[in-house]
Order: structure tokens, then sequence, then C-alpha cells
């Protein structure tokens, strides 16, 4: 699928961010991306709007500006206004698309993603077990066969370790940390070997943890720096933990086919406890701390699915703008 141009509307947050960049890669397109950062008061009506007027299209330097392009790919609750205000500006031309619920109806854009424990349903929406992202069949495959030298030298079994942090709902209390790091050092007595990666939100005391196993030697921690390991981490894993703070995550570790040992800081939420429910009985998902299994399973990747249904609705869509031949 090719077209002229495409935008990525984000508050340019991370999770949100990769996610519609997933999407457009999915289908073809080259995109630019646009990044909102509404002042308050207006963010404090987000989703709603409207836009922060000093972001207005005809403003200098606003991230909406036109040219507008044939699809905005928009995510984020900041976002929603914004991508409201593209295709209203464009007089309907650009094609809308928004990834999870925008908290506004499914009017809000052309085309949404949700993913199934939502509750949001209608003739524009799909609902799909899990998200977009970046680690496609391909893509693991040729890491697979391409693995990195430091990655290479690791005896079996690996462990891809992907470490979030605490959020709105989930909290890493002292005796999480204790719990966790327990949970890995017991793989590491089954004979594993860590390849360790943190975000953005991972508390201090959890990272110099993990700085201390790695330091042991026979294991990797990605420090932040260079190239992001995540895609050869998955790809060259006998198993994966990855912490319940993030869906996003948890979504991408499933695409490895390996299994997937989630481990629950003090909190929870019931979105992802449903999105848990709905892979019972795919034999991917282990508790952790417990036994390392080294199960395999067929890889859950929603990814192609969102991105053939999105180009179906904008072939349609661009099929009933065109102008009517004449005679």
């Amino acid at each position: 699928m090719t077209a002229p141009g495409a935008w990525i509307v984000t508050d340019g947050k991370a999770g949100d961010e990769m996610q519609c960049i997933a999407v457009a890669e999915a289908l073809g397109l080259a995109f630019e991306l646009r990044r909102v950062a509404p002042r308050a008061p207006w963010s404090w009506a987000m989703p709603r709007g409207p836009i922060d007027p000093r972001e207005a299209p005809d403003r200098p330097q606003s991230p909406i500006a036109p040219p507008f392009p044939d699809i905005a790919i928009a995510s984020g609750r900041r976002a929603v206004a914004y991508l409201k205000r593209i295709r209203r500006d464009s007089h309907g031309h650009t094609f809308t698309v928004f990834l999870k619920d925008p908290r506004t109806g499914a009017k809000a854009a052309d085309f949404i993603w949700v993913p199934a424990h939502d509750a949001l349903r209608g003739d524009n929406v799909l609902a799909t077990p899990g998200g977009p992202h970046r680690h496609s069949a391909a893509r693991l495959a040729d890491a697979r066969q391409n693995p990195w030298p430091q990655i290479a030298g690791l005896g079996h079994p690996r462990v891809a370790v992907l470490v979030g942090g605490n959020s709105r709902n989930h909290h890493y209390r002292p005796e999480d940390i204790a719990r966790f790091a327990d949970g890995l050092r017991h793989f590491i007595a089954d004979g594993a070997h860590l390849m360790m990666t943190t975000s953005r939100r991972t508390p201090q005391a959890l990272s110099e943890t993990l700085r201390q196993i790695a330091a042991r030697g026979g294991h990797l921690l990605w420090d932040g720096s260079g190239e992001n390991p995540l895609l050869q981490y998955l790809a060259n894993a006998d198993a994966v933990v990855a912490t319940a703070d993030s869906a996003n995550m948890v979504g991408e570790a499933l695409a490895s086919g390996r299994a997937v040992h989630v481990f629950h800081p003090q909190g929870g939420h019931r979105k992802f406890d449903a999105f848990m429910a709905g892979l019972v009985g795919t034999n991917a998902l282990h508790p952790f701390p417990g036994p390392l299994k080294v199960t395999t399973y067929e890889p859950v990747d929603s990814t192609p699915e969102i991105a053939e249904a999105i180009r179906r609705r904008f072939e349609a869509h661009r099929t009933a703008r065109a102008p009517a031949p004449r005679g």
C-alpha cells in the first residue's frame, strides 16, 4: 500500500507512538511524526477537546499544519481532538485511524482498533486479542538467523526479561523487587542466561538489582545506549519474562512464540486481567516466579489483520470520494 503522505499523531508517549509506527510500517507507508503538546486548560478537556489554539492548523509551527496527509494514524488521549480537527479541516480527505479506545465513541475516527477486552464496538471498529507491534514474523526470523555476537555467545536456555515499572495502576514495592529478583535467580540456578531490558518507568532499586545480576557474567542488560535489542532478544529467546504493568510489552512478547512468564507487581487493572483471560488455553502465559517453561505456541500477532482492515477501509474511503466520471 502506498500513499503520498501519512502522519502519526501522538503526544510522544513511546508506547502509543510505537504502535502507530507498527501499523504504518505494516501498510508500507512513508510517514511523519507529528507530536502534539496541548497546554492547560485545553489538556484538561482531552480527549474531547477543543485543541490548544496555539496548535491550530493555521498557526506557525503547528504540528497539524497543512497540507494534510492521505492517512493520519493517532493514539493517546491528547491526540483524539487533533485527529478530529484534521478530518474536519481536510474536509474528509484525510482518512483517520485511531488505536485504542478514544473515549469519545466510534465516530472519533474513520477506523478504530481496540483490544478485545475493551467494550467499544461499531461498524468501523476492529477488536483483536493483541495489539500492533513492530516484531513481524519476517523480522523475527531474520534476527534469529542473524543474532548479534553478544547474544550468539550466550548458552541456552536464553530468557528475555522485559521490565516495565511504576504506573497509574501498578507499583513496585521493595517486596515486589525482591520477589522478582528471586524468580530470576531461580532461573539462573536452572542454567538460564538472561537478556534484560528496562524502561524509563523502572524504579532505580530494581534497575540496580538487575545491574548486579548482569555483573556476575553470563547475562546481558541493555543500558539504553545504542540500538534497542528487543527484537534480537525476543527472536533468540527460549522463554520470556514480562511485567504486567504493560499490556503492550506482554503483547510484544507473545509475538515470539515462546513461553511468556508474567510478573505481577502491586496493583492491577481489570482490562489487563481480561486480556490475560483471553489467552487462556494458548499455552503462552505462565506465572512468575515459577518453573521455567520453554514450550512454544503459534505466535500471537494481530498486526497484519489490523493493517489489512485499514487498507480495505482506506480503499473504500478513497473510492467513495473519487469524482464521478463525466458523461
